[in-house]
């Protein structure tokens, strides 16, 4: 009888071990992290240019002439995009000028140099965040 026990004892202990094994590798395998791949940079806007010119030119068989063409096209379409982001950009930051006044209208002298700290604060942690161009 006193030997079954032991066997008994030996084979639970066992049991116990090969779970714990079992959990120990399952968990590792789990949390195991797994590969970010890093998506390929994106082009510079010459190199799109480029890209693109070269594309439209093979696919669609482009005459010199049609090729002329299409490169003053896009230096035009390029001026336009640019001036309306231009001009966009000026219309956010007169936004956010009033934004900034009409809060500081709000505020107390007392809160005022807290408002600013803030302010200053977000503004470097935007910056940092902002992408590299």
């Amino acid at each position: 009888m006193k030997r079954s026990n032991l066997l008994i004892g030996f084979y639970l202990v066992l049991i116990f071990a090969s779970g714990v094994t079992v959990g120990v590798f399952g968990t590792h395998l789990y949390m195991a992290r797994s590969v970010i791949a890093k998506a390929p940079p994106k082009p510079s806007p010459e190199e799109f240019r480029r890209e693109y010119v070269n594309e439209m030119q093979t696919r669609l068989n482009l005459t010199p002439e049609q090729m002329t063409k299409f490169n003053q096209v896009l230096d035009e379409t390029g001026s336009k995009v640019h001036a309306e982001r231009e001009r966009h950009n000026q219309d956010m930051k007169s936004i956010r000028e009033e934004h900034v006044n009409r809060v500081r209208a709000l505020l107390t002298d007392a809160q005022l140099p807290a408002y600013e700290q803030l302010r200053k604060e977000r503004e470097e942690r935007a910056k940092k965040n902002q992408p590299r161009k």
